[in-house]
């Protein structure tokens, strides 16, 4: 089958480095991904099913890997030769379960939960998967598959960047309804993680919270954050304002809920007007610490700078989330120990409460994406054979106006709903 594929090579990790200092995305033709006839991965016993994938997204992450930027944390945790893709709608090649135990049949459309936790791999559950929370699985390098936090990071069950079949547990599979289209599908995994931060961020409807970024997971952030309210979930913030770069960023979080978008550059401004604070430093208060700030910031960045940014402005007491994966940064501290602030990791998803009934993040993600029909972020559409266009195209997506770009790899088009 044709697919992309990431070798272990590390002189082509440092060219992709050297590529990428010319834009994200850059280093896809010089490092180490590249377009091949792989086989179609087999064997992995019970439970295992094939599944043809139709649209794959590509994210941040992603970009991080092909620019040979991602962290050394993963080295551990991820199997080479891997094929990416994690943001998956896909149809089934064979009868399966769902994760909820329901029937699906040859045909059906699926999206895939991609965290390879326990059950996938055969083992007894850790606490994390007890508890639904797959996100915090302690197995991902154990059991009888190859180390991967996710499928798209393992050697052994192929990814989304691939003409496929892929091997997914039943498990992982969540079944896509009607009413949604392949747009709306491919977007239920990045927005599984914007609700799962939402909700981690803990906010209260008096509030003020503060988003750093608005490219997709900020923006679902945004539009998880007026769901949450919609559903009676969380109440809303009583003033929610979103950091954005670009004009399309600003329209969006706009028309999604955000009180207040502003450029990033203003954001400390805004903060400190909205919540009647002073200047700690220069009084442009960029540089300078406000003495009170938002009660929440959630980081959609995870760049040296918007953790300082995401410092800056937070109150005594507050909570910061990282929803943008970092790498290795060097940040000062002494605010976050001297005002008490807690840091807060938000990853994946697993089981969020509702009503004191744990519900699956991918069936709350469903409703999220149906409520703001948001395959609507789904800008363009490339076949892998336009890899280095396609990424290209993803790492400048903000400055070119657009939001998600996906790999469009199936031959199956019925749902699409335009032609990019």
């Amino acid at each position: 089958m044709k697919a992309l594929r990431v070798e272990r090579r590390l002189t082509k990790f440092a060219a992709a480095r050297v590529a990428s200092a010319f834009g994200a995305g850059r280093g896809a033709g010089l490092g180490p991904l590249r377009l091949t006839d792989a086989p179609p991965p087999s064997g992995l016993g019970s439970g295992w099913v094939a599944v043809t994938p139709v649209l794959s997204g590509i994210c941040g992450s992603d970009l991080a890997t092909v620019d040979g930027r991602s962290s050394r944390y993963f080295e551990n945790i991820v199997s080479f030769p891997f094929i990416p893709g994690h943001e998956i709608v896909g149809r089934l090649t064979e009868p399966s379960l769902d994760a909820h135990g329901h029937e699906l049949v040859v045909g059906d459309r699926v999206v895939i939960q991609p965290v390879l936790g326990c059950a996938a791999r055969a083992l007894p559950l850790c606490p994390g998967c007890n508890n639904g929370d797959v996100g915090r699985c302690e197995n991902i390098s154990h059991g009888h598959l190859l180390p991967g936090l996710q499928t798209g990071f393992c050697a052994d069950t192929g990814g989304g960047w691939s003409e496929g079949p892929l091997l997914a547990h039943a498990s992982q599979l969540f079944c896509v309804p009607d009413t949604l289209d392949d747009h709306d599908a491919v977007v239920i995994e990045p927005m599984a993680c914007a609700l799962h931060a939402a909700l981690r961020a803990r906010y209260r409807p008096e509030d003020t919270v503060a988003i750093i970024g608005a490219g997709t997971l900020g923006l679902g952030i945004v539009a998880a954050i007026d769901f949450l309210g919609h559903r009676q979930i969380a109440a809303r913030p009583r003033r929610l304002i979103v950091g954005a770069r670009y004009a399309t960023q600003r329209q969006l979080a706009d028309t999604f809920g955000a009180d207040e978008v502003v450029p990033p550059e203003h954001l400390a401004r805004a903060v400190r007007l909205a919540t009647r604070s002073g200047v700690v430093g220069p009084p442009s208060g960029v540089a300078g610490q406000l003495s009170g700030g938002a009660h929440v910031v959630i980081d959609c960045v995870g760049s040296e700078q918007s953790l300082e940014q995401a410092l800056s402005i937070i109150a005594p007491g507050g909570r910061i989330v990282v929803v943008g994966m970092p790498g290795k940064v060097s940040v000062d501290l002494a605010s976050l120990w001297q005002r008490e602030v807690e840091l807060v990791g938000a990853y994946a998803y697993g089981t969020e409460e509702v009503d004191g009934v744990g519900v699956p993040t991918f069936d709350l993600a469903t409703e999220l994406v149906a409520h703001h029909r948001l395959g609507s972020l789904v800008s363009a559409r490339y076949p892998i054979d336009r890899f280095e266009e396609a990424l290209a195209h993803a790492g400048a997506a903000g400055r070119r106006g657009s939001i998600k770009i996906v790999f469009e790899v199936g031959p199956q088009k019925a749902n699409h709903k335009r032609e990019d």
